[in-house]
């Protein structure tokens, strides 16, 4: 749980940053990488929760 926890946070604070330096300099290319970073990020929540679904269920037949 920590570990979901810290990927947040630098999930967070790399999309803040993107979007504000984005906002700063006007540079697409931030927007693009806050984008993707965004992306990754619900990929990377997708995997942790189907893992969590799939303790779940497996648990019970041990």
């Amino acid at each position: 749980m920590l570990i979901m926890r810290l990927l947040l946070l630098l999930a967070v604070l790399a999309i803040g940053g993107s979007v504000i330096l984005w906002q700063l300099t006007g540079n697409p290319r931030y927007k693009a990488w806050a984008w993707k970073a965004f992306r990754a990020s619900v990929v990377v929540l997708f995997v942790f929760l189907a893992l969590f679904a799939i303790e779940r269920v497996l648990a019970p037949m041990v």
